[in-house]
């Protein structure tokens, strides 16, 4: 899981770059942001003194106080609600979700208060908020705490949704994040936390909408989300072996999707393959292939083709729980026949 991409390249020969882990880029993000503008606080289950369940947020109690790190009851409605009202009130809060399965609590907050607000209020009002959580498998978490539901927000007008791969876009994409006056969902793979990457020491943001092309192709195109984006690029380097050039382009954010890159990609290159973590069915793998098939059509020399996990609740079962998620082997085999080389 550590294919550099031209990004990385450059930042690998910046002098300001340092190796930084996922969880380390993530808390950075939100102490500079927590500097510089004094509504923004964090809320949640266990952020402060336990610094999160994955100690993303370890040490930061220390410097800002319990009254900007602050640990909540075990509802997280309430903390979502909590969250809408600060924002809508001036306050920029980061409301801290311990895992994604557990924001089906806070639907009514985020899809009925946050995302129409400003629409419903005649743009009177804005939600400034980031609701930060987790996605991904292979944890042996079992199947209420290894579901990646990402789609689900997706799906709703007035949500932002950011799916970062690597340290540096974590970075840049949060910082973005927490200065949009938009109600904006983080996804962080869980098991990238201790993933390195680097991450230049200064001043920067990411965009929200714009994807980022991981690795340049010229025979197949790969769009892959959160974690599948290390996947994909694994795959990638064993396509090469055998003659195939792959190109790897990673959204970043599933709302807005940066349709424009994900087109003219699969135009390019003539073959398109989506891989994503969550369901294969009704998910984000079905959006972003109708995307290409309806702007890419007469381009493509093959039907496009998408990878997501399996339909079956997630197995605490090692051995079951790891084939229910795409693998670089299954994304090889998949290139393959798409290129004619199965």
């Amino acid at each position: 899981m550590s294919t550099p991409n031209a990004q990385f390249s450059l930042a690998v020969h910046n002098p300001n770059a340092r190796e930084l882990t996922f969880a380390e880029a993530i808390r950075e993000a939100i102490a500079e942001e927590m500097r510089r503008d004094a509504r923004v606080f964090v809320i949640g289950e266990d952020v402060a003194e336990a610094g999160t369940v994955f100690k993303v947020l370890k040490g930061m109690v220390e410097e800002f106080g319990p009254e900007r790190i602050l640990d909540s009851p075990i509802s997280e409605a309430g903390i979502a609600g909590l969250g809408v009202g600060a924002a809508m009130t001036g306050m920029r809060p980061i409301v801290d979700i311990m895992f994604g399965d557990f924001i089906t609590l806070t639907m009514d907050q985020m899809v009925n208060q946050a995302a129409k607000t400003h629409y419903m209020s005649g743009g009177k009002l804005k939600v400034p908020m980031v609701l930060r959580t987790t996605l991904g498998a292979t944890r042996r978490s079992a199947a209420q705490h290894s579901q990646s539901l990402h789609a689900w927000f997706s799906h709703v007008p007035g949500l932002k949704v950011v799916i970062p791969s690597t340290p540096y876009d974590a970075k840049g994409l949060m910082k973005s994040a927490i200065r949009d006056d938009n109600p904006v969902a983080i996804f962080e793979d869980k098991m990238l936390y201790q993933f390195k990457g680097p991450v230049p020491a200064g001043e920067y943001t990411i965009p929200l909408g714009v994807a980022d092309i991981k690795r340049s192709g010229e025979d197949l195109t790969v769009v892959a989300t959160s974690s599948m984006v290390q996947v994909a690029l694994q795959a990638a380097e064993q396509l090469a072996e055998i003659g195939i050039s792959a190109e790897v382009v990673d959204p970043r954010t599933t709302a807005p999707l940066d349709k424009i890159t994900l087109i003219e990609s699969a135009k390019k290159t003539s073959r398109a393959l989506i891989v994503d973590e969550g369901y294969h069915s009704y998910g984000v793998t079905a959006e972003i292939a109708s995307v290409i098939a309806d702007g890419a059509f007469y381009y493509l020399d093959a039907p496009v083709k998408r990878l997501g996990a399996m339909d079956v609740p997630v197995p605490f079962s090692p051995v079951l729980e790891d084939l229910t998620v795409p693998t670089p082997a299954r994304v090889v085999e998949i290139a393959k026949s798409l290129c004619g080389r199965s």
